[in-house]
């Protein structure tokens, strides 16, 4: 199960995060993400292997370097050939140890997009082929250069510059691909067998020929291997990989499971209801790879940027060379210019943003909610007002028990047992309310004869010869059975509060009522509180009656609500509240929210469940906990600072580092060489790399 990627966006190389060019190639049947968009031989052992044997060979090259030996005042060995040892030594770790930046040089420029590697490679060619020269040339390189002289090689530098930038490399991206590994660690969820029942036999099968409808066998600590719906056994299933939810929760039969969680204590017979691509787990590889994918205004910022950076550093190390050689030997002049190049490497700007980008996308994943798009992700940091969509949202979306009020003080489990006995024979969802309520208070049921529906009002039975009604107070009346003064104050002021009223009447007398309301999130109430204290103001949007909005708003502590808002005008609602001046969040279940989910500057869908492919919304809360909105304005800000910590250093030490590599204090006698330049710059990648992977520690 591979997750669909967008092949004409360049990303980042999984392994060393550097910027991805295109390459055409012919597509396999298997293709994986990212074949068409790689770095060929960018691997962690890669780069460490091509190090160290850089790293050997550089040391007989540094021995029989003039200013080595002159340094540590020592004279190596002299032998016959001995002076084509350096050249030798060179050119096998020219070849080996920096064919990799030459090769990524040229996809960069076939696809028109120089950047870092152009600019190693140029750096590493113009030093080695100068010295292979002045190598080769006796005594006088007036063919060159105009000057008359004995040239002086670079192959110290070299050698050193390609081992600092390959141990850079190797460094980083250890760094790097700790963060990049969102999709490789979700792929690794879903096991490789399922235990299947076929023909009343139980057989381990590869999880390629698992199929709709079969049934298949989950052991306790085993990995669910697709989505199904339990049908035989009880467990706790630890849903955390997927959903965030820290605590484990109860399955038993009829619950549907999710691919790649892990079963607890008990043993559970599932059918397949999902497999392959369809499976919730393969929704949120995808919605990951498409984050991952996407950009943030800051990273286009930054790509432009590196871009131009690129440009500049080719532009002032040209004209450093120009200097030099009107000042100075070639060598020299040569030396300042691969210094200027190097220094000016784009690296740690090309990776500043994604790598935070793609943190923040995993780290997001692991908190319950799921972004699929960054500029999202960006937007949510400065939201100004949180629009809710009640139903399902801030409310449960089902009705449950209010309040059970009683003629007989005390009396109310009598009152509730009538209710759910006689409703415990109708599907009406305010019926299962009681019922669902009976059920969990261990309220048992009696036995209920000549059950009848009375259409718009209620629903009659006989209870031990009694006749027992259940419906609205105008029911009781007609029944001739009036509310009791007291009693009708209190349904009164509950019905103002849009709660649904019935009452119980035995044999002609009232035994009490029951009012049922969609029960509100408990997680709402602590949503809502946290928000405010964020300085985020709230609003509600429903189209139920103004009492019931009015009643919830006020529960719920919100600062604004709509109230008789058809679907096709919430739109209209979240363009008021912009019109203000308002950055606006909207939360709802995103499918009749979808205009205003779209509309409004930040979408978060919520009630997501097992169904991941909401296209309207750039969020997407996995958990349906609107708790987590708070998370997503605190991960958004972390992300940004990050972002903006990241750009100050990738671009601030250019500042500094490119003039004092071309010379300009060289009177002084400071001078940055080649190899001290690619460890800063190697150095500033890698604080990049280690900065953004400290966002992992921020709490949500």
């Amino acid at each position: 199960m591979h997750p669909e990627v967008k092949r004409d966006r360049p990303g980042m190389c999984p392994e060393c995060g550097m910027q991805l060019v295109p390459v055409k190639e012919k597509p396999h049947a298997h293709a994986a993400a990212g074949d068409f968009n790689k770095h060929q031989g960018h691997s962690v052992n890669i780069f460490k292997v091509k190090f160290w044997v850089s790293l050997v060979l550089s040391v007989p090259i540094l021995a029989y370097a003039d200013v080595v030996q002159e340094l540590l005042n020592f004279q190596t060995p002299v032998f016959p050939g001995s002076a084509y040892l350096p050249f030798v030594l060179a050119s096998v770790i020219f070849f080996y140890g920096g064919w990799v930046f030459i090769a990524s040089a040229y996809r960069e420029l076939k696809a028109r997009l120089p950047g870092m590697m152009t600019l190693i490679a140029l750096a590493i060619s113009v030093a080695y082929f100068y010295s292979v020269a002045v190598t080769f040339t006796p005594l006088e390189v007036s063919f060159l250069t105009g000057f008359t002289g004995t040239g002086e090689t670079l192959y110290w530098e070299l050698a050193t510059l390609i081992t600092i930038m390959l141990l850079g490399h190797w460094i980083e991206m250890r760094a790097v691909s700790g963060a990049q590994s969102a999709l490789k660690e979700l792929s690794k969820l879903l096991p490789d067998e399922a235990e299947v029942i076929r023909d009343r036999e139980t057989k381990i099968i590869p999880l390629s020929e698992l199929k709709k409808g079969d049934v298949v066998l989950v052991k306790p600590g085993g990995r669910i291997p697709a989505d199904g719906i339990v049908v035989d056994g009880m467990s706790d299933v630890n849903e955390s990989i997927a959903t965030g939810e820290s605590k484990p929760v109860s399955k038993k039969t009829g619950d549907a499971v999710i691919a790649g969680t892990t079963n607890g204590d008990g043993s559970l017979k599932i059918t397949v209801a999902k497999i392959g691509d369809e499976t919730f787990l393969a929704g949120v590889m995808r919605l990951v790879a498409e984050a991952q994918s996407s950009k943030s205004r800051l990273q286009m910022l930054s790509d432009r940027a590196a871009y131009y950076l690129t440009l500049i550093a080719v532009v002032a190390g040209g004209a450093t060379l120009a200097a030099w050689l009107a000042l100075a030997d070639p060598a020299f002049a040569i030396n300042r210019m691969v210094a200027v190049l190097v220094i000016a490497c784009p690296h740690a700007l090309g990776l500043a943003i994604p790598l935070v980008a793609s943190i923040s996308t995993t780290k997001a994943a692991r908190n319950g909610f799921l972004v699929r798009q960054r500029l999202a992700l960006e937007a949510a940091r400065s939201i100004d007002i949180v629009l809710f969509d009640k139903t399902g949202t801030l409310t449960r979306g089902a009705f449950g028990i209010d309040n059970i009020i009683s003629e007989i003080p005390g009396n109310e489990t009598t009152v509730l047992q009538y209710a759910a006995s006689v409703n415990s024979r109708s599907e009406h969802p305010l019926a299962q309310a009681m019922v669902d309520e009976a059920h969990k208070r261990g309220v048992g049921m009696l036995e209920v004869k000549n059950f009848q529906r009375i259409p718009g009002k209620g629903v009659r039975a006989e209870i031990e010869g009694a006749e027992v009604l259940i419906g609205s107070v105008s029911l009781a009346e007609e029944r001739g059975a009036p509310l009791l003064a007291s009693m009708k104050a209190q349904t009164d002021a509950l019905a103002q509060q849009g709660k649904t009223i019935n009452v119980i009447v035995k044999d002609g007398k009232v035994l009490g009522a029951i009012a049922l309301a969609d029960i509100i999130r408990e997680e709402s109430r602590e949503a809502i509180k946290t928000l405010r204290d964020m300085g985020v103001k709230t609003a509600m949007i429903t189209g139920d009656a103004e009492d019931v909005a009015k009643w919830v708003a006020g529960e719920l502590g919100i600062d604004e609500y709509f109230a008789k808002v058809l679907p096709d005008e919430k739109s209209e609602k979240v363009k008021f509240l912009q019109s203000k001046g308002q950055k606006v969040a909207m939360v709802g279940d995103g499918v009749n929210d979808a205009p205003a989910l779209t509309q409004a500057d930040l979408g978060i869908a919520i009630g997501a469940g097992t169904n991941v492919a909401i296209e309207s919304a750039g969020i997407i809360l996995v958990r349906s906990d609107p708790r987590d909105i708070a998370k997503i304005i605190r991960l958004s800000k972390f992300t940004y600072a990050k972002m903006l910590q990241n750009l100050f250093w990738a671009t601030g030490y250019n500042v500094i580092a490119i003039p004092l590599a071309a010379g300009v204090l060289a009177s002084k006698g400071i001078l940055l060489s080649p190899a001290l330049g690619a460890v800063f710059m190697s150095l500033s990648t890698v604080i990049v790399a280690l900065n953004a992977v400290l966002l992992r520690s921020r709490r949500l």
